[in-house]
């Protein structure tokens, strides 16, 4: 009798204010199931440490920090953070996940890791992750799955969506004017962002524009990029950014626009 063949689950649940869907090939239906219950587990830890509200999180206890009070950040928060203020330095300024509530910006958030992972505001800030969070979460899930012995699959949180496997995989991609096209995705994140979305933070003005001008690019983006973090934030300068400035950062981490 021949050994049964590798199996394929997928599950869907909600989380990180949509329905979460993850999908794994695995050797057998027990190794797949395992591995997709630790990535349920691990997007719910980013979504518990990262919450702009949940008086617990990192961000709501960097949001009512007082200036040059230490916080304690969990490694997650940390990671996300740095990237964060790496592409607010190379947007000049351009992305910043602080809303225009409180004066401050990433510019005023030292972060450090030694001895632990901590921050300190040098004014008050309101931050909100939002997409950006919700991409470290699909990309966490993904390492979860692999180290979990999973050989392919898919984390799909909405707009954001990570593919692995040697094998190539067909989403279909909405474009702005609500048409459908099959993309296939490599070991590729999938990230779109629409300006006037639902559900986008009041506070934002244009998304992740802070100075009240006119936003300059498009109402609607969608990026390829190696993880589903980077994706989205680069979907937001897509959005707010002319195409000489999002053009190079786009470049720079070798990421593709697709809408």
């Amino acid at each position: 009798m021949p050994a049964p063949g590798p199996v394929t689950l997928k599950r869907m649940r909600p989380a990180l204010g949509t329905a979460v869907v993850i999908e794994a090939r695995a050797p057998d239906e027990a190794t797949a199931a395992r591995a997709i219950e630790a990535a349920f587990a691990q997007v719910a830890h980013v979504e518990a440490v990262m919450h702009p509200y949940d008086a617990d999180s990192d961000v709501a206890r960097l949001n009512a920090a007082a200036p040059g009070s230490p916080v304690a950040l969990r490694p997650a928060t940390h990671a996300v953070l740095s990237f964060a203020q790496q592409l607010h330095r190379a947007s000049g300024g351009a992305f910043d996940p602080c809303l225009p509530l409180r004066p401050g910006t990433l510019v005023d958030l030292d972060l450090t890791d030694r001895p632990q992972p901590a921050a300190r505001v040098r004014r008050p800030v309101a931050l909100d992750l939002g997409g950006i969070a919700k991409g470290y979460a699909v990309d966490q899930a993904v390492a979860v799955l692999r180290s979990g012995g999973c050989s392919a699959g898919l984390v799909n949180a909405g707009g954001d969506l990570r593919v692995f496997g040697t094998q190539p995989q067909t989403v279909l991609l909405r474009g702005g004017d609500g048409a459908l096209a099959a993309l296939e995705l490599t070991e590729a994140a999938l990230a779109v962002s629409h300006r006037s979305q639902a559900g986008a933070p009041t506070g934002h003005r244009g998304y992740y524009r802070r100075d009240g001008a006119a936003v300059s690019g498009t109402p609607h983006a969608a990026v390829e990029a190696g993880s589903a973090m980077c994706a989205d934030a680069l979907t937001k300068l897509v959005l707010v950014c002319q195409e000489e400035v999002y053009g190079v950062l786009l470049r720079e981490h070798g990421a593709l626009r697709r809408a």
